[in-house]
């Protein structure tokens, strides 16, 4: 059996290469992946450069992003995930927007289960074979995420 996610659900937006036109409508992007030796997975880097166009009119210059990941194993490279997406953002000139420490009352400091969560933003431990769901509490600190990526979102937006 080939290893990989399990199936969408199918009231998940499919990002493609048509959607890439209206990006610059959105003040704003919380994206999620799946990291890949220490990266992100190759169809989100392959998303990411195809983006060239509006690199070069400065389509995305000023818009907030932030990242949430999953990984295999505990220690399968959620931060430096988080860490080699910042390239992409910063050629775009992109705000990125990190949880901080800002979750500890979610969980974020809690030692009494494994699980993710780290100053770039939110995350999860997925398993090798992606059947594992996020604790609930990686799901509070996704959801604290989200409120104060949110917040700067309406704070700055246009």
């Amino acid at each position: 059996k080939a290893w990989g996610p399990p199936p969408k659900p199918a009231d998940v937006m499919t990002i493609d290469y048509n959607f890439l036109e209206t990006l610059p409508q959105y003040d704003g992007f919380l994206f999620g992946f799946p990291t890949r030796f220490g990266t992100m997975c190759a169809q989100m880097k392959t998303f990411l450069d195809s983006t060239g166009g509006l690199w070069q009119s400065g389509g995305l210059k000023g818009k907030l992003v932030a990242t949430l990941v999953s990984t295999g194993t505990q220690n399968g490279g959620q931060e430096t995930t988080h860490f080699t997406a910042l390239t992409n953002f910063v050629h775009h000139g992109m705000i990125y927007v990190p949880l901080g420490y800002q979750a500890g009352a979610e969980g974020q400091f809690d030692l009494t289960e494994p699980h993710g969560g780290s100053p770039y933003g939110g995350s999860t431990l997925a398993g090798g074979d992606g059947s594992r769901q996020p604790s609930e509490m990686e799901l509070k600190i996704i959801r604290k995420q989200g409120q104060i990526f949110a917040a700067e979102v309406k704070r700055l937006g246009k």
